[in-house]
């Protein structure tokens, strides 16, 4: 038996997106431990993904601290690692492969394996076909997990919460993005709101799950928001407070990912960002609408795509 090292830092979308290859990895080494190493916000709800054997924290202080790479290299030294599965891909997981990693450890990364013109190439392909690209180059050969994660071991009971706030069925919106990327952000909400609430307010309740820092800007939109005894919803319960929704709208965020591993109904709003077949967020019943410039989608486009799937 050996250990596994899979390193996934973040962000929730993308550690989302990630379940599907870490539980092929594991399936792939039954009898090796296997564990991630991730940042502190996401490893509560990690340590409870039944894929792996535990979790490591690394708080990606700068690199120039020389004292917590010390620090960092020595615990990571502690499990002798055979392998490591990098899914970040990342300058920062780059940097600890030649200066933190012994260099006799096997090494997967997105580029691994690849000529410097075949890794050019691999930047256009949707993300989770990269990954499982990766995957396969490093001799994962049962992957049928990578491009359809499963979240159900994440889903809790969540009743009590949702008593809290209102009861019957639900559309949920998620109208914030990072502060970093302003770009993502659709600017009619509101407008969107108030057409839901004018049609659909007998049938559904229209709510907002916000994160730690949105509770202030969600309390301006006329809708319920959604906390547990005054606090934002942890990841087990935001995922559980969307498959238990009729329909989701997002931007291109984390919650978004969510929707469309979940095959959730809702729509999602590109601008020019990126594209959703890049990013590998869409399904069968989670759709995309995207215009160059979010400011450019109308909130009558939107809405009729909403009515399509509710009606």
């Amino acid at each position: 038996m050996s250990n596994i090292l899979i390193i996934k830092h973040g962000s929730l979308g993308d550690l989302i997106q990630a379940n599907g290859a870490i539980k092929d990895i594991k399936n792939n080494f039954p009898k090796d431990k296997v564990l991630l190493l991730t940042t502190p916000h996401y490893s509560k709800f990690m340590y409870s993904c039944p894929y792996l054997d535990g979790v490591l924290i690394d708080k990606r202080l700068p690199r120039w601290n020389f004292f917590y790479l010390y620090r960092l290299k020595k615990m990571l030294d502690r499990f002798s690692f055979s392998k490591v599965f990098d899914l970040q891909n990342s300058s920062r997981t780059n940097f600890y492969r030649k200066f933190i990693f012994k260099n006799d450890v096997f090494w997967s990364g997105s580029n691994s394996f690849l000529s410097k013109e075949e890794s050019i190439s691999q930047k256009n392909l949707p993300v989770l076909t990269r990954m499982e690209q990766q995957l396969e180059r490093s001799g994962i050969s049962d992957r049928k997990f990578t491009k359809k994660p499963d979240l159900t071991w994440a889903l809790i009971n969540i009743k009590s919460i949702v008593n809290q706030n209102f009861e019957g069925k639900y559309i949920l919106i998620f109208p914030f993005c990072s502060p970093k990327l302003h770009k993502k952000k659709w600017p009619y909400y509101k407008d969107l709101i108030s057409l839901l609430k004018r049609d659909f307010s007998k049938e559904f309740n229209i709510a907002i799950a916000p994160g730690p820092n949105e509770i202030d800007e969600a309390k301006r939109f006329d809708v319920n928001v959604i906390l547990n005894k005054g606090l934002p919803l942890n990841i087990n319960e935001l995922i559980s407070l969307i498959n238990n929704s009729s329909y989701i709208v997002s931007n291109d965020t984390g919650p978004a990912h969510i929707c469309a591993h979940l095959n959730k109904r809702g729509v999602v709003l590109f601008g020019s960002h990126t594209t959703p077949e890049k990013v590998s967020i869409q399904s069968q019943n989670f759709k995309s609408l995207r215009a160059d410039n979010l400011k450019n989608l109308n909130v009558a486009d939107v809405y009729e795509k909403i009515k399509e799937n509710l009606n």
